[in-house]
């Protein structure tokens, strides 16, 4: 059986009731103040289980556990009342700090100190009104072999010592039950980015093209040579030239940029249902009664 702080249990539990917060309450015995309300503990279902009572300098400032079945509530008057509540059973009770993790072998140091009285069944949830005793419960008897009452820490449970830890419905009709709900939310988050950029590569092309060059040919055709010329046709004459223009194609290669493809770059949305499954708990009523009284549900 854990137990939590109120604040660590619920951080909003002040928002819950417009009663005032039983944490610094001034706590009484009988008309004596002897210090005041330090802190609440709740077990896993968020109901009350013990108040933390600083005694002040009624104890030389000890801390010490309530059973909240002991604690009467008076909220308009901002006090707490422990009527039974004495100093011997202070001064036995173990002390307890704020770094205490409580576990069963504790809480029955702290249960064996207040079983030897007999208290009023009274209780409170996170909210309520002010309490009243109820039936006087006389405590079982202890069996150090089977564990209290014949329960040990793995069969005890708060509900076996209503004189310790009972709600009193009938007296705090502003009891608020609780129950959790699961709450589906989402928010955006950046989950990756994505880069695009251009990089050059280079690689080596080959081009050719077909050129044409002219060169003279020259061709000599031996001439019968017993053919007579007419006088005067041949002209002795030096410096005679032939001449031909001789051309020749020089290949030229150049680089030309041109558009290769196109990227074009979008985003789309994806849509996805996401679920999740968890226990979710959820704070019941019970009503208890004695004899014939008549109970509406309203």
């Amino acid at each position: 059986m854990s137990l939590y702080k109120i604040k660590d249990f619920d951080p909003d539990y002040n928002s819950h009731s417009d009663d005032p917060d039983i944490k610094g309450l001034s706590m009484y015995a009988g008309t004596e103040e002897i210090g005041s309300i330090n802190d609440v503990l709740v077990d896993g279902e968020g109901k009350f289980r013990y108040l933390v009572v600083d005694t002040g300098g009624w104890i030389m400032g000890k801390k010490v556990l309530l059973p909240i079945g002991h604690a009467r509530i008076d909220y308009k008057g901002k006090r707490v009342y422990a009527d039974n509540l004495t100093k011997a059973q202070v001064e036995a009770l173990p002390e307890f700090t704020s770094d205490m993790l409580m576990d069963y072998d504790q809480e029955e140091q702290v249960r064996g100190v207040y079983r030897s009285t007999q208290p009023a069944a009274n209780g409170v949830g996170y909210a309520g009104a002010m309490s009243a005793p109820a039936t006087v419960n006389s405590p079982p008897t202890l069996d150090l072999e089977a564990g209290y009452a014949g329960y040990d820490r793995d069969t005890y449970g708060y509900e076996q010592e209503p004189e310790l830890y009972s709600l009193n419905e009938e007296n705090h009709p502003n009891l608020k039950l609780y129950e959790e709900r699961l709450i589906a939310s989402k928010n955006r988050q950046k989950t990756g980015e994505t880069v695009i950029s251009k990089r050059v590569e280079t690689e080596t092309a080959n081009a050719s093209v077909a050129v044409e060059k002219e060169r003279v040919i020259v061709e000599r055709i031996p001439v019968n040579s017993g053919t007579v010329v007419t006088p005067g046709e041949a002209n002795f004459q030096a410096g005679e030239v032939a001449r031909m223009d001789v051309y020749e194609e020089v290949p030229e290669f150049h680089k030309e940029a041109f558009v290769r493809e196109e990227v074009r770059v979008s985003k789309v949305v994806d849509q996805e249902t996401a679920t999740a499954q968890e226990q979710l708990r959820r704070e019941e009523l019970d009503v208890d009664t004695e004899g014939r009284p008549v109970v509406n549900n309203i």
